[in-house]
C-alpha cells in the first residue's frame, strides 16, 4: 500500500517534520490543523473565525486526496479555553452536519497563544 503526503505550505510542517495529512488506502489522516491563513501566515482573534480558516484548511487537504469534510468520520477538537468550544459550533455543525463524524473536545495548550482552537480529522473515501 502507497502513502501519500500531503502539504499546506505551513512553514510548521518543514520546521517540526509532518505532513498536513497522510493518505493511506481509502484512508486520510488530518494532522492537527489550526486557524492560520497560511497564504498570509496570519490568524484571527475570534475563535469561530478560526474554527472556520481550521476547516478550510482541512478541506484543502482534504480535496488533494480526493475527499471531502463528507468524508470525515472522526474528528478531534483542543482548545485551551473550553468555554469557547460553544462559540464554534454553528460554524462545526454547518460543515460536519451532514458527515456527524465521532468527536471529542479536550482542553490544552497549544504551540502559539494567538491559536484558540486546533482541528483533527480522520477521512475515509468514498463514503455517502
Amino acid at each position: 500500500m502507497k502513502r501519500q503526503w500531503i502539504s499546506s505550505g505551513s512553514p510548521y510542517e518543514a520546521q517540526i517534520g509532518y505532513a498536513r495529512a497522510v493518505k493511506v488506502g481509502d484512508w486520510v489522516f488530518v494532522s492537527g490543523t489550526t486557524g492560520f491563513d497560511y497564504a498570509h501566515m496570519t490568524i484571527s482573534d475570534d475563535v469561530a473565525e478560526q474554527a472556520a480558516q481550521c476547516l478550510k484548511n482541512i478541506a484543502a487537504a482534504l480535496a488533494q486526496a480526493d475527499c471531502t469534510l463528507n468524508d470525515v468520520v472522526r474528528v478531534n477538537y483542543v482548545l485551551p479555553d473550553g468555554k469557547d468550544f460553544e462559540a464554534c459550533w454553528p460554524v462545526l455543525r454547518a460543515h460536519f452536519g451532514k458527515a456527524k463524524p465521532a468527536a471529542m473536545m479536550i482542553t490544552a495548550g497549544l504551540l502559539d497563544p494567538r491559536m484558540k482552537i486546533e482541528i483533527e480529522v480522520t477521512a475515509c473515501q468514498g463514503l455517502d
